[in-house]
């Protein structure tokens, strides 16, 4: 997502200084081509020796230190993707926002016209004070975005907000704004994702392998690309944001998925508490994703306690009274009902998860459901389904059906995207 881009990073004289050698490090590993401006107290933190060796360029601390016939702020504001400082110091607040440029940070801020971030991290007296908060505002009404510190464990030994967020967060946030071009600004896409769970008692319930993955990639790849975006999810193994770098640059070590920045998530429980979530948000939807995998079943009845195995004797199967049968009834189709309620110009698409029978049952589920789209994929290919990072997906529209190779789940959450709206 990040290959190619051009990413500036300003570092201000701060002890989170320390966390940004991480984040131009993941950002090196990711394919961007990246410059660190030093202020010169920022050097006393960190040295640019250790910038220069992770980002493969040399630092610059000066506004006129080059060694060809350039100026090297202007050179760099001229072609670069996006400016982060991280960490922003009070100081240095005050000065972006104010149009100060006495250093090559400040200057090079100032003379770019690429999409900037500033994260403030700074004692939490400082951060309130509010000639601090006047700066942070007006920032934001130059179109800085400007990010809010994490609340934790402050240099000076006490834990309170001016923390500067992790380097994977930061990371994600890059991600986010300069990945993709913001073509789909004001769209508003609903997604499904993850799986559905159907209670039997207060302990027990029934429900399926989705781990949401698909879904979170969708949601991903649609705030990346401007569109408001919401996120309607089951319950999904979800990892915290405090997740090493090298998870975030594509390793597989881990498993689970990250509520993507820039999405409304919200999150259910039962396909009952998705279909009134859908209801809420598809009025003023243009598109409407549903690529959680729904319980087609649910118990007819949920006990109120824990179902012990004493109490399934009495007119069960077995001599000794150890098997169960489940009376199921059936849940609200969300994707029929939207196909029934479809609004004009709503793009309505569907996935279809399938073992046999893959093009038949998925074209039949687009006349029946009424979609515009159905993505299609088998549990049998190797690399698609439930848990993977990869998938391979069949487009299939009216008269139309595009198979798709083996790709990540982002790579085909942008072809989606771009077969819904091109």
């Amino acid at each position: 997502m990040l290959s190619g881009k051009k990413v500036i990073i300003g570092v201000s004289g701060g002890i989170a200084a320390y966390k940004t050698a991480s984040l131009v490090s993941a950002l090196k590993q990711a394919g961007a081509d990246v410059y660190v401006l030093m202020t010169k107290n920022a050097e006393k933190f960190v040295g640019r020796m250790t910038f220069e060796a992770l980002s493969g360029h040399r630092v610059i601390t000066d506004t006129f230190d080059s060694e060809e016939y350039i100026i090297p702020h202007i050179a760099l504001a001229k072609t670069a993707d996006l400016f982060m400082v991280a960490p922003a110091t009070a100081d240095v607040t005050a000065k972006l926002a104010n149009g100060i440029a006495d250093d090559a940070l400040t200057s090079t801020f100032i003379a770019s016209d690429c999409v900037k971030a500033v994260v403030p991290a700074m004692n939490v007296k400082m951060y309130e004070n509010p000639a601090t908060q006047e700066n942070i505002a007006k920032l934001k009404s130059h179109g800085v975005r400007v990010l809010e510190p994490d609340t934790g464990h402050l240099a000076e030994g006490i834990s309170a907000k001016g923390k500067m967020p992790e380097p994977s967060i930061l990371y994600r946030y890059i991600e986010y704004l300069i990945s993709y071009g913001r073509d789909l600004e004001g769209k508003k896409i609903v997604i499904t994702a993850g799986p559905t769970r159907e209670s039997l008692d207060p302990v027990r319930f029934i429900t399926n392998r989705s781990t949401g993955k698909m879904g979170y990639a969708l949601a991903k790849v649609a705030a990346a690309r401007g569109a408001e975006t919401v996120l309607i999810s089951g319950r999904v193994n979800e990892l915290s944001d405090n997740v090493t770098n090298s998870v975030l640059i594509g390793e597989k070590s881990v498993d689970g998925v990250i509520t993507p920045i820039g999405v409304k998530k919200i999150e259910v429980e039962s396909a009952e508490d998705m279909f009134k979530a859908v209801k809420a948000e598809y009025k003023d939807a243009d598109c409407m994703i549903m690529a959680a995998a729904v319980a087609d079943f649910r118990p007819d009845t949920v006990a109120k306690d824990k179902i012990k195995k004493s109490e399934l004797s009495e007119g069960a199967k077995g001599s000794e009274g150890n098997d169960i049968s489940l009376q199921l009834e059936r849940t609200e189709d969300i994707l029929l009902w939207l196909g029934k309620h479809k609004k004009k110009d709503l793009k309505l698409v569907g996935f279809s998860m399938e073992t046999r029978d893959l093009i038949e049952n998925s074209e039949k589920k687009l006349r029946e459901k009424n979609a515009d789209m159905i993505i299609a994929n088998s549990l049998k290919k190797k690399g698609a389904g439930f848990g993977t990072d990869t998938n391979i997906i069949t487009i299939i529209k009216e008269g139309e059906i595009t198979e798709l190779p083996l790709m990540t789940k982002e790579e085909a959450a942008l072809e989606i995207l771009d077969e819904i709206f091109g």
